[in-house]
């Protein structure tokens, strides 16, 4: 298969993954959680944030582990597949869940959660074998487009199962879409594979890699500086989108088909973002484009604090959208840039520990500030905090030249 080729199919895997994203954290299910599961009391926040930070705790425990395996073994779309399918089956499992099955809501969830988001390490190291470093920030945008493209064919395809009600229903589409649009990476992109004779487990193997790199950490201070700043400003973007549906239904008043066409409003911008600013981050630089983004993130939060009405929180959308694609695409290609070869999967697992283990924070904070408060508005002041310190750390990073990346890293 040629660079093209390649290309298309793993973003179309983004493409797929997104249906979870979008249906089942953001928008659907997230609300279901708190108005049936939850049977709408306030405590549904807090109970949300503790589903999402267990799943991301683990997540981000075996997130490194895994990537050194696949490092060794050479064996990412093994591990991809595993948990794609285990995302798959946990989601369509959440059509069994009814008003007060508190336990059931959150322990699939989280099986689920764990599934996409261990997923993605696997899915994120395939970007430094797919094209050169000089296209990384194009390509991961194109990626993360296409993601938001297939979110808006899935919210197409849920449209009619919305008005008429059967919410529930809606949770199977999402996994029935994941799982047919996720076929063509599994069949057609390769994974080379390397048999080597092991006198320890592969775990111990994992174990004993992390180990390692954690402990020569001295020498990748760069690249750790980076990870600290990603650390904070994504635990920002995280709390807003397993937040920002329950919030938008809860204290705006949005009914489904409103924060329907509100996510669609999310997902348009999402798309533009994610393009634009991937070819400006290629010209400008990675580093340059992320602070960008997290201006335009503080004032987003500014923004979502004083307006009131439901469409002045259209245009808080608008500006959410374009920078969530843009964030977090250009992250995940500076991330490739700064990042040794070899290492690529080991590596982009600290990457995945660092996101997943900021989405503890972020949203405990809020599901607990909401909680206490009875104030989801005043829980926003807390998200700025993340995106200001992370812009701070952000300014320490030095982004090295394309064709340098190798030397600077040895």
């Amino acid at each position: 298969m040629n660079k093209k080729g390649k290309i298309f199919v793993w973003t179309l895997f983004d493409f797929a993954n997104t249906s979870f994203s979008i249906i089942v954290v953001t928008f659907l299910y997230a609300v279901y959680f708190k108005k049936t599961v939850a049977s709408g009391e306030a405590i549904g926040d807090l109970y949300w944030s503790l589903a999402t930070s267990i799943a991301m705790i683990i997540t981000a425990i075996i997130s490194p582990i895994l990537g050194a395996i696949a490092d060794y073994s050479a064996g990412k779309k093994r591990f991809l597949l595993f948990f794609t399918a285990l995302c798959i089956a946990a989601t369509s499992s959440l059509y069994f869940v009814g008003e007060g099955a508190i336990f059931w809501g959150i322990f699939l969830f989280v099986i689920a959660n764990i599934g996409f988001e261990a997923g993605l390490v696997f899915y994120d190291a395939f970007l430094p074998e797919i094209t050169e470093p000089k296209n990384y920030g194009r390509v991961s945008g194109y990626g993360f487009a296409m993601g938001y493209l297939g979110s808006l064919a899935t919210l197409a395809i849920v449209y009619p199962f919305i008005v008429s009600e059967k919410i529930k229903e809606t949770f199977v589409v999402s996994a029935i879409f994941f799982l047919i649009l996720s076929i063509p990476l599994f069949l057609f992109l390769k994974d080379s594979r390397k048999n080597i004779a092991r006198e320890e487990s592969y775990i111990k193997i994992g174990v004993g890699r992390v180990f390692n790199t954690v402990k020569h950490l001295k020498n990748y201070k760069n690249l750790a500086t980076f990870l600290l700043a990603f650390f904070f400003y994504i635990e920002g973007v995280n709390t807003v989108i397993y937040f920002s549906g329950n919030y938008a239904s809860t204290t705006l008043g949005f009914s489904e088909t409103e924060l329907l066409i509100f996510f669609i409003t999310v997902q348009t911008t999402a798309i533009i973002g994610s393009v634009l600013l991937g070819i400006v981050a290629d010209s400008i630089g990675q580093k340059k484009t992320i602070m960008i983004t997290l201006l335009l993130w503080l004032l987003t939060i500014a923004l979502a604090i004083v307006i009131r009405d439901k469409n002045g929180f259209y245009l808080v959308g608008l500006l959410a959208g374009s920078a969530m694609g843009s964030s977090q695409s250009t992250s995940r290609s500076l991330m490739s840039k700064l990042t040794p070869p070899e290492k690529k999967t080991e590596f982009f697992g600290f990457y995945s520990f660092f996101g997943k283990s900021s989405a503890v924070l972020g949203p405990l904070v809020f599901g607990y500030v909401s909680y206490a408060t009875n104030s989801q508005r005043l829980a926003i002041f807390t998200i700025g905090f993340f995106f200001l310190i992370g812009l701070l750390i952000l300014t320490k990073v030095k982004e090295p030249q394309t064709e340098k990346v190798i030397q600077s890293l040895e």
